[in-house]
């Protein structure tokens, strides 16, 4: 993310007030966009997790597993299938460690 220096300049020319509100207003938009993904990737695996889990009728660590590949499969599609097998293999060594780690704790 690079410097955006007029909007500095705009801001040191503003009132400590204004550039408290101004600065809230940039939090507040950051952090719902911020929200808004970590509900889409939480909503991927969660229902894919669920898929998984009701079609193997089993509760362990493959279903983790298998819904962090599949997730990190998905957010990489449009990139292409080396991107693609990446965000498997992170995603699933991520679930891994999660699970593991709640499982064993």
């Amino acid at each position: 993310m690079a410097l955006d220096t007029t909007n500095m300049d705009q801001l040191s020319k503003m009132s400590t007030r204004d550039q408290i509100k101004h600065t809230f207003k940039d939090m507040g938009a950051r952090s719902y966009s911020s929200a808004k993904n970590f509900a889409i990737v939480g909503g991927i695996f969660a229902g894919s997790e669920c898929v998984i889990e009701t079609f193997r009728a089993k509760n362990d660590m493959v279903n983790g597993i298998s819904a962090g590949c599949f997730t990190g499969a998905v957010l990489a599609a449009k990139a292409g299938p080396a991107a693609m097998a990446t965000g498997c293999a992170g995603f699933a060594a991520f679930s891994a460690a999660i699970d593991y780690w709640m499982r064993h704790g």
